[in-house]
């Protein structure tokens, strides 16, 4: 018998967009299990909490095929990978400024374990230009970002808009 085949998907989903549901999944089909790590960025400030975060990818993966389990993490993303079993890292590229920081990234992980591959998957083409943080931003502006997030996170964004009091000038 085979051993299991775990991937990672690593982001901090702030908040999860219609590509990073792509990448689900799509890397969803390449294992036999993936874990999407939510993960806070301390360069990035976040809209929503962690808690928000994992909540708000749960209920988004949770009519998904395949076995995905959502779990936070607060570490070396490999530390992360090998405590989880994993032998893949999926990342989603969307364009060339995608590339240079994931090569960048893959090589020091490759680095830190050589067990472990990194699998890049190109986004669907109709999502490549989103991003979440221009999805936050297109919000705190008052624009509408049902194109670019799932109804659910649509309503959690445009409630978090409305809480932060800052709907456009």
């Amino acid at each position: 018998m085979s051993e299991e085949r775990i991937g990672v998907y690593p982001g901090t989903f702030d908040p999860v967009t219609l590509g990073h549901m792509d990448i689900i999944r799509r890397g969803a089909k390449l294992v036999d299990r993936l874990i999407v790590g939510v993960t806070t960025n301390p360069s990035k400030s976040p809209m929503f909490s962690d808690d928000e975060r994992l909540a708000m990818v749960r209920r988004e993966v949770a009519d998904c095929e395949g076995a995905i389990e959502v779990v936070h993490f607060n570490s070396l993303l490999m530390d992360f990978a090998m405590r989880e079993g994993a032998r893949i890292i999926i990342r989603g590229l969307r364009a060339v400024a995608d590339f240079e920081y994931e090569f960048q990234m893959a090589g020091m992980n490759q680095q830190l374990n050589d067990q472990i591959e990194t699998v890049f998957l190109m986004a669907d083409v109709a999502y490549q230009p989103i991003a979440s943080r221009l999805v936050k931003e297109i919000a705190l502006y008052g624009g509408d970002v049902a194109k670019f997030v799932p109804p659910g996170v649509e309503a959690d964004v445009v409630r978090r808009v409305v809480e932060m009091g800052r709907r456009g000038d």
